[in-house]
């Protein structure tokens, strides 16, 4: 089979710094090729200088591209600007900031539609929109990127490539950002659109389960540099490169589980019916005409040295409850106590959160022995450069980064100061907001192992507020499913991950790609969750249940108790 694409000996250099140092790979029509690696590899640099959109800063030094028999590199500019688009297409990682936030959907794909000569109007971007499964097309033709969900947006970016009827597309990162069962949908609709129009697709990403389902053949990144290319069934059965083989070490399918305590833990914080509701206020007068159910009647518990995973899709209410918990967000009901005693009344020490977005969350004008003094300080705890330091060390830093700024640390060491702070002031639970979703693979096990460890040596309770479910079978002990700020299943890690009974629970779990490369996921949940703000009658998940019934429509069921701690909310089982 002739290569569509060659690359060969390719070279990008940021000032004297080779960031893409003699990268070469062939892509054929109709192949996917998967780019795998780690932040900061050169990956999605590599893309970019395919496509000639370098920033300023960086310049190709080395290398020859070809495509379609045209040296891309020769092209001037005004042919390569055709070519783009054309030829060839990317779906960027991040769909919020590559969509023009003042331009309807529909005049954003006419743009491509009228440049490359294909099918014109509004017609043409209708069509387009229907072809990526976005419901609804000829309305959300006229909508802005604002008035999209992510996974939705995502399909715009990626009818937006398919306009100018690409031989070529680019996929960076198209799914990181999304839900498992949104990635999910995403990624069915890539294969089939590649399947249909015989398109090559350069996928690149850190996500060794994605490459597995994707990919037919598979190159790793290190440093600038392509260290294997394989084989995707040969490179999961054994990765030959010591650098690939550590990224499957770290995948926390490969790491041990956390001991069980069982039961003698004894209970440390206890919720009921906690519920949050925010009004939506119109008018004038801003009246209120109804609310967001963010939370509504939320009930768990938590055990001394144990962690409770919190799992849903986006929306779903986990982060409005962390925070409601904290009194970060005042409840609108229910009561939360930590060891017998209403929270209200405890001192703020005795509960912390780590914030899914350490950047976001550190003072960037404070040096990091500042930032971690100033809750010490605030509560009364000692805050002198010893204690400082010694809280560095238990999170793996070193005392002298005190003197640092938060800009000077990488994702992974942003994310230990943020871990630093919470522990000074010894609480005995701490709130992790999706502390790893941002993070690498190796990356976030470290992370893992240090929350672990610390637990180990504090005896810390956690409340693990995360939608990547391998991260829960290795950190968590129990688990609760949230679904439209209700939980819809919990109990222990082996009962709900290994027998999972909610239709959305199997669903979230069948979404999740594996690396051993099977194919048979099934989606089993259609569409983006409904509105907190209009919940359907009966049970919340009956829109979107490929077992829903009659009663379902009518009624929300109550709790059912299987076994155990098992419990759930389903018609099914009552």
């Amino acid at each position: 089979m002739s290569a569509l694409l060659e690359v060969r000996d390719l070279a990008v250099a940021i000032g004297n710094r080779a960031v893409v140092d003699g990268v070469s790979f062939d892509l054929a029509a109709g192949e996917t090729f998967a780019l795998l690696g780690e932040s900061g590899c050169g990956k999605s640099l590599t893309a970019l200088a395919l496509m000639r959109l370098l920033p300023m800063v960086a310049k190709i030094t080395h290398g020859h591209v070809d495509f379609d028999g045209q040296a891309l590199f020769s092209l001037p500019e005004s042919r390569m600007r055709m070519l783009r688009g054309g030829g060839m297409a990317t779906i960027f990682q991040e769909p919020a900031t590559s969509l023009n936030p003042v331009m309807t959907i529909g005049d954003q794909i006419g743009e491509v539609l009228n440049l490359h000569g294909a099918r014109s109007g509004a017609g043409g971007a209708v069509e387009l929109l229907e072809a990526v499964g976005i419901p609804d097309p000829e309305r959300r033709a006229g909508e802005f990127p604002f008035q999209l969900s992510g996974g939705m947006k995502q399909r715009a970016m990626i009818a937006m490539a398919l306009a100018g009827e690409p031989k070529l597309l680019i996929a960076d990162e198209p799914t990181t950002a999304l839900d498992v069962t949104i990635q999910a949908q995403v990624l069915d609709l890539l294969k089939d659109l590649q399947r249909r129009r015989g398109m090559a697709l350069l996928l690149i990403t850190h996500d060794l389960g994605v490459a597995a389902r994707m990919a037919d053949r598979v190159g790793v990144m290190h440093a600038g540099q392509l260290v294997e290319v394989s084989d995707t069934k040969k490179f999961f059965r054994g990765p030959a490169h010591p650098y690939s083989q550590r990224l499957f070490a770290s995948l926390p399918e490969n790491l041990p589980r956390p001991p069980d305590i069982g039961g003698a833990a004894g209970e440390l914080l206890a919720v009921e019916d906690l519920a949050v509701h925010f009004p939506i206020r119109r008018g004038l007068l801003r009246r209120t005409v109804g609310h967001v159910r963010a939370v509504d009647g939320v009930s768990l518990k938590v055990s001394r040295g144990r962690t409770l995973a919190i799992v849903g899709e986006s929306g779903c209410g986990k982060t409005t409850a962390g925070k409601a918990i904290l009194q970060l967000i005042t409840p609108t009901a229910g009561r939360v106590r930590l060891d017998g005693r209403d929270l209200v009344a405890l001192a703020p020490r005795d509960v912390q959160m780590v914030f899914q977005d350490p950047f976001g969350s550190l003072n960037p004008r404070l040096r990091v022995g500042d930032i971690i003094a100033e809750g010490m300080r605030a509560l009364g705890v000692p805050a002198d450069a010893g204690a400082i330091g010694d809280l560095l060390a238990q999170v793996g830093l070193e005392a002298g980064m005190a003197s640092r700024y938060p800009h000077e640390f990488s994702g992974g060491q942003r994310q230990r100061i943020a871990i630093a702070r919470a522990l000074a002031v010894n609480p005995r639970l701490v709130i992790c907001d999706e502390p790893t979703s941002a993070l690498d693979v190796s990356v976030q096990a470290q992370i893992i192992a240090l929350l672990r460890d610390l637990q180990a040596r504090r005896g810390l309770a956690y409340l693990f507020i995360t939608h990547n479910i391998s991260v829960v079978d290795y950190l968590a002990h129990d688990v609760a499913v949230m679904y439209l700020g209700r939980i819809v299943e919990q109990g222990s890690v082996d009962e709900v991950l290994r027998g999972a009974r909610h239709p959305y629970t199997q669903a979230l779990l069948a979404a999740v790609p594996r690396i051993d490369g099977s194919s048979g996921e099934r989606l089993l949940v259609p569409g983006d969750p409904p509105s907190p703000a209009r919940p359907p009658p009966g049970c919340h998940f009956h829109p979107r249940c490929p077992k829903a019934m009659e009663r379902c429509r009518a009624v929300y069921p109550g709790v059912s108790t299987l076994a155990g701690t098992h419990r759930l909310r389903c018609h099914l089982y009552s």
